[in-house]
């Protein structure tokens, strides 16, 4: 089997499982109890989406994936800290 064949089913594979966790995180999203459920279910679904681009970037050569993948890594952190900053004070800028 030569590489290039088997680099196409991985990233296939690797597509299908990052998909079945973005839409598991979508569920937990909806259904989660508490706000705290729901933020994690939110860095879940900004991981996934970034891990996704990433492979989708493998997958056709192309460098506009990757750095879509690095705003959106840049973007999910600074909301997630935002988010727990809310959760834990709430006010996400303090006078």
């Amino acid at each position: 089997m030569s590489a290039t064949i088997l680099l196409y089913w991985a990233g296939g594979f690797a597509l299908l499982c990052f998909t079945l966790g973005l839409v598991c995180a979508v569920i937990r999203l909806i259904r989660g109890p508490v706000a705290e459920d729901r933020v994690l279910a939110l860095d879940t679904i900004y991981v996934n989406g970034m891990l996704i681009l990433l492979v989708l970037g493998l997958r056709v050569e192309a460098s506009l994936y990757f750095d879509v993948a690095l705003l959106i890594a840049l973007f999910g952190f600074v909301g997630s800290a935002a988010l727990a900053k809310f959760l834990l004070r709430g006010e996400v800028i303090e006078p």
